[in-house]
């Protein structure tokens, strides 16, 4: 089954038992469930932190739209990479992550090292040179790397890096956050785990937070399980039911996102006020052929450098279209300084060596009319 009839029909594509027969997920918003009304050929449910149809039903489209084999649905993007360092680190243990990664795991992980003794290595994952070297040098038990990297738009090659990890005996997690199911498929390209904010384009309207651990064997899934139950970080059926509004139209949401940033991008790149502009859709991105090989849909994210911080300050002030909002993969279109923003737990030299300023503009293009977005940037841009 192609992904997007899995997604056009999640009710039926799901492990959901519904007697009548509904063409949408069912909010099954309970607390409890009575035991002697249930079926007991079907599952049977006591508590929704536990279990709750609604969200058993989503996590059952994402293990198979991640090809895994089970999932937990969270309450915060968050949360689910906090499940799995929770469940996959013991005190003592050591994690390798890229360097260029989102401001809330790196903020989560200096948490972790100041309760549980956590050792944190970070490198740069384009280079497997510097990966081996760590991996060879220090017992690494979790391998942690997002594709395309927030905000600098790094693509790290997955199957290289997981080859690499397995030699060492790591397990390896990609945050799929930006890429999502829609255009890379993690566990396929050699991944232990694919976690993911359902926040951004998944949901796709900016109505809910929540997020998503797929595992690729059962093992994992059942600890996953066991401890997100134990924690409470089970998402509502409510907001399940807010995310899947979005999974019907999620690969034509993406692709129209994807062509506007596109023109967006090579816009900029010829504008006197910007001095870089990254986005792997363009053929001046140093991994352009790695980003064409390995996604099948280049998010809607671009990140730009201009002539000053001031500049970009102005820049965000003057725009009438573009909010200044944290996130992507919504329908609007967002912009915001990383630096002051989702890195502003980042130290001065981590942002330099992320190749982070405060003139570094992150901009995430929504559904707006292209040109009207353009028009807005040059305005902007002018003033």
């Amino acid at each position: 089954m192609q992904l997007e009839t899995l997604l056009a029909n999640i009710t039926q594509n799901s492990n959901l038992k519904d007697s009548y027969g509904a063409t949408h997920l069912p909010i099954y918003n309970t607390a409890t469930f009575d035991l002697k009304r249930q079926s007991p050929d079907g599952q049977i449910y006591d508590y929704s932190r536990s279990d709750n149809p609604t969200r058993n039903a989503l996590e059952t489209v994402f293990a198979k739209a991640e090809n895994g084999f089970g999932c937990v649905c969270t309450n915060t993007g968050i949360a689910a990479i906090a499940l799995l360092f929770e469940t996959v680190l013991k005190n003592n243990e050591h994690v390798l992550i890229e360097k260029d990664c989102y401001g809330g795991t790196y903020r989560l992980l200096n948490v972790m090292l100041e309760k549980n003794n956590i050792t944190t290595h970070y490198a740069d994952f384009a280079n497997l040179n510097e990966v081996e070297n760590i991996l060879k040098s220090n017992k690494i038990t979790l391998v942690v790397c997002e594709s395309p990297t927030n905000p600098s738009l790094k693509i790290v090659a997955i199957e290289a890096i997981s080859q690499v990890a397995k030699k060492y005996n790591s397990l390896l997690a990609v945050d799929n956050s930006m890429a999502t199911f829609a255009s890379q498929k993690p566990l396929e390209l050699g991944a232990d785990f694919s976690v993911f904010s359902t926040t951004k384009f998944i949901s796709g309207h900016g109505s809910v937070t929540a997020g998503a651990l797929v595992s690729k064997d059962q093992f994992w899934d059942e600890k996953f399980k066991y401890f997100a139950n134990a924690q409470g970080r089970a998402q509502s059926p409510f907001d399940v039911f807010l995310v899947s509004l979005g999974l019907p139209t999620l690969t034509y949401r993406m692709k129209a996102q994807e062509a506007s940033a596109l023109k967006i991008a090579q816009f900029l790149e010829n504008h006197p006020e910007v001095l870089e502009v990254k986005f792997p859709g363009l053929p001046s991105h140093p991994q352009y052929e790695l980003a064409k090989k390995q996604l099948k849909i280049i998010p809607s994210v671009l990140t730009i450098e201009l002539i000053s911080s001031e500049k970009a300050e102005n820049f965000i002030k003057k725009s009438t279209l573009f909010g200044e909002k944290v996130s992507f993969g919504s329908a609007d279109s967002r912009l915001e300084i990383p630096a002051r923003m989702s890195h502003a737990t980042n130290t001065e030299e981590d942002l330099a060596a992320k190749g982070l300023s405060f003139a570094t503009v992150r901009i995430a293009v929504g559904l707006e009319d292209t040109d009207d977005l353009i028009l807005d940037i040059t305005q902007a841009l002018n003033c």
